[in-house]
Formats: structure tokens, C-alpha cells, sequence
């Protein structure tokens, strides 16, 4: 117990008073900044008895000050005043308790208990709280690594599972990250919140995974697709869709499964599986339409080369309103050099990415017929040179 009063009397009554209780200690000081020197220098004051009037530093000013610093603001204060007329200031000031002098030695005991019991009650109180916020930070960090871990691992499971779909193709290992890329930076530019984003990024792998459950005669047939053989091919957004079903606890595959399904809507409505059109499409599928023509565009594969970066943007402006969300397309190409940069990021090796004029070597139908499955090409086989430049897009809304 700090006592602070400039009369050394005063000090020794108190000292006298509580002299037979022997878990208390007493302190003396003999002004208001003697007090607060020793506050400063022993953190283990449980209470303060303060005069008001003294010489260098009054009472007034002491209580101030100690109320004013959070290191001392806990620590009870009692006045000692034989004015009662200074009660009231005080304990608008935030004294805890008032002794009208002459005191009671009893009344003085009991007083100084009563306050270092509260005291130490209330700092029983926010070490547990101190611990439980320790404790709940420790577990919220724990949950928040496990939530990350099991994030990346659907991240991981999409990814194969796309993969295992590309193995079953003829698209290289890299299409599904350059895809994974390029959706989440149109969906930044489109103004998807940051977790649509995200989800955006680990679904768009699953957009072909419905692959997996169509034939090898007609996935893997190097001539034309009859139109059986089309509408076959036709039943992989549809397989992809199951395969991904019942999965509302897993936004990524929940979403991956609208990607899977409607990848190949188009914004006039002459797309499948349900011919949705404008935004009746979900923006995952309008977004992922755009990103996997231009990797197919502008990628090499086994059995065609890549089209010039000029001609795939000509080609994806004649989709246009017809295969392509105006808006989406116009952002996408506002920003080309991004999108460029991120293929180059992810490009695949130098003996499949080959980028030459194209001119006689495909037509403009060949890839967008591609793109779409139509019957007559398969998988990148150029339409017969007699198609005219530019009657892609009316090949693939055909």
C-alpha cells in the first residue's frame, strides 16, 4: 500500500493502524510526485491512500494522473480529506473511496481490504481472459491452417481432376493452369469480389473434366465427328455437371460444377447443353468461355499451330455478341497484354508452342469450329480451304 501525505505523523498513524495486519505492506511518499516516482519504479502497488493537500504535487493532481495512465488506472484509490466537501470532486475525478479524517482503524482496515480483494479479483479476471485470448488466438490460427491446408487440397483435387481430363485429350498439362490464370484475372477485371476470385481460379480447372466419361472413339478420333458423334461430345459439360453434383459444402466444386456445365453457352443463346444466353449464363461460365478461346487460339498442339496473337484477337472480336459477353471481351482486350503476359508465364515447351501466320493453314471457322466441337472438324482440323475467312463464327453458331 502506497500512503501518501506530507505530514510523516499522518503516514505513521497508518503505518501504526495496519501494523497488525501482516500481508500488507506500506510505502510512504510525501507529495504527489514522489508518489507517482514510486509507482514508476514498483509495479506491484495494490492501493493508494492519497492526502489532497500537500506541498510540490497536491492530491488533486496526483489523482489526475494516476487515473489518466493505463499502467495505474487499475489501482484503487482512497482519499483522505477532512473536507466532505471535496468528496464529490474526487470521485468525479475517479477515486474509488473516500476516509473523512479522523478515520477509524477498524474502518481503515476493512476499507483497504475490501479494495485489494477486488484488486486482485479483477486481475484474476483478465489474466483468464489474457489466457483465453491467447488460447482463442492459438486455436484460431490452428483452425485458420487447416482451413488453408484443406483450401489448397480442393485446390490440388480440382487441379488433377482437370488433369486427369487432359490426360484423356490431347490439350497439354499446362492448359488448365494458364485457364486457372487467365479466368481469376478477368473475374478481377469484371469486379468479382476477392473470394469469387479465388474460387474462380481452383474451379475453372474442371471445365473439360467431364471428358473423362466420353469414349475414346469419339474423343480421341483423329477424322470428323459425325453428329452423333458430336452430340456425344456434346455430353460433356452434362458428365462434368454430375460428376461435380452434391457438393454445396465445397465452393470450389460447386463451383467448377457451373463452369463444367456451361463453358460452352454463348451470349446469343446457340450454345449447349441448355442453350442459356446473356446473363443467363453464370458470369464463371461467360468468363471461362473467353479464357479457353484464347488459350485455344493462341496454343499449339499436334495438329495445328498456333494462330498469330493479331489474328486470335480478330477472330474472338467476330465472336463478339454472339460467343462472347460483350462487356467481358471488351475488358479482356482492354487488357491483352496481361492476359499475354500470363500465357507466356505458363507457356508450353518450345516444341508444342510454335506461333506463325496461320494464313492458309487454318481458316478462321477451324478454331472456333474447334472450340465448339461442331461436327466437321476434330479436335483442330482445319475446315476444308474452300471456307472462306471469317465464317467461323457462323460455322460454330450453326
Amino acid at each position: 500500500m502506497l500512503a501518501v501525505d506530507d505530514i510523516e505523523m499522518n503516514r505513521y498513524m497508518v503505518r501504526l493502524m495496519l501494523d497488525g495486519c501482516s500481508d500488507i505492506a506500506v510505502i510512504e511518499a510525501e507529495n504527489g510526485r514522489e508518489a507517482l516516482e514510486i509507482l514508476e519504479r514498483k509495479q506491484s502497488v495494490d492501493i493508494v491512500l492519497l492526502d489532497l493537500e500537500m506541498p510540490v504535487m497536491n492530491g488533486y493532481e496526483a489523482l489526475q494522473r494516476i487515473k489518466g495512465d493505463d499502467r495505474f488506472r487499475e489501482i484503487p484509490v482512497i482519499v483522505l480529506t477532512a473536507d466532505r466537501s471535496e468528496v464529490t470532486k474526487t470521485l468525479a475525478m475517479g477515486a474509488n473511496d473516500f476516509m473523512a479524517k479522523p478515520y477509524d482503524p477498524e474502518e481503515l482496515k476493512l476499507r483497504v481490504m475490501n479494495h485489494v480483494r477486488s484488486k486482485k479479483l479483477n486481475e484474476m479476471v483478465c489474466d483468464m481472459n489474457r489466457i483465453l485470448q491467447d488460447e482463442i488466438i492459438r486455436k484460431t490460427s490452428e483452425l485458420q491452417k487447416a482451413l488453408d491446408f484443406s483450401r489448397k487440397a480442393e485446390f490440388e483435387i480440382t487441379v488433377r481432376l482437370g488433369r486427369a481430363a487432359e490426360f484423356r485429350d490431347t490439350e497439354t498439362g499446362l492448359h488448365i493452369r494458364r485457364i486457372s490464370e487467365l479466368s481469376r484475372e478477368l473475374a478481377v477485371l469484371a469486379g468479382l469480389d476477392a473470394q469469387e476470385c479465388d474460387i474462380l481460379k481452383h474451379a475453372s480447372p474442371l471445365h473439360d473434366v467431364g471428358k473423362i466419361g466420353i469414349p475414346d472413339r469419339v474423343l480421341l478420333k483423329p477424322g470428323k465427328l459425325d453428329p452423333g458423334e458430336f452430340d456425344l461430345m456434346k455430353m460433356h459439360t452434362v458428365i462434368g455437371s454430375e460428376i461435380l453434383s452434391e457438393a454445396g459444402e465445397f465452393p470450389v466444386i460447386k463451383a467448377g460444377q457451373i463452369v463444367a456445365l456451361q463453358h460452352h453457352e454463348k451470349w446469343d443463346g446457340s450454345g449447349y447443353p441448355h442453350g442459356l444466353s446473356g446473363t443467363g449464363i453464370h458470369v464463371f461460365g461467360r468468363i471461362v468461355m473467353v479464357a479457353d478461346v484464347f488459350d485455344a487460339l493462341t496454343s499449339s498442339r499436334p495438329y495445328k499451330k498456333a494462330f498469330p496473337l493479331e489474328k486470335a484477337v480478330e477472330i474472338m472480336l467476330e465472336g463478339k455478341g454472339t460467343f462472347f459477353d460483350p462487356r467481358l471481351l471488351d475488358l479482356f482486350l482492354d487488357n491483352l497484354k496481361v492476359f499475354v503476359n500470363i500465357k507466356e508465364k505458363y507457356k508450353d515447351s518450345d516444341h508444342c508452342e510454335t506461333t506463325g501466320d496461320q494464313s492458309g493453314a487454318a481458316s478462321t471457322s477451324a478454331i472456333l469450329v474447334t472450340h465448339a466441337d461442331n461436327p466437321g472438324t476434330r479436335n483442330g482440323t482445319k475446315l476444308p480451304s474452300s471456307q472462306s475467312k471469317g465464317s467461323g463464327l457462323k460455322q460454330a453458331s450453326s
